[in-house]
């Protein structure tokens, strides 16, 4: 059976929200201000990172890492300078 799990996070003045759905078809989808801008399949149970970038000027590279389990989802924001890992919270839908 599979379960979207919605997670979002505000980051220099963008809106970043990531959707991880289980089951048969996982998948990890990105959206930056209300825009797809990454997807990328999950293979195993191990941790995906998505590369995006933020429209700053100039774009700011950065990198979503969504982890399914064990237990629930999460996703981390990872800013390209190498600066602390920031949790991105969890949303209900």
């Amino acid at each position: 059976m599979s379960r979207r799990h919605h997670f979002h996070i505000d980051y220099l003045g963008h809106s970043v929200s990531a959707t991880v759905q289980t089951g048969h078809r996982a998948v990890v989808e990105i959206l930056v201000d209300g825009k797809e801008t990454g997807h990328t399949p999950i293979k195993d149970d191990g941790p995906v990172t998505v590369p995006i970038e933020l429209p700053t000027d100039p774009p700011t590279a950065v990198t979503v890492r969504a982890t399914q389990g064990p237990g629930e989802p999460s996703c981390l924001l990872l800013v390209a300078d190498g600066g602390e890992p920031r949790e991105m919270a969890p949303r209900t839908y």
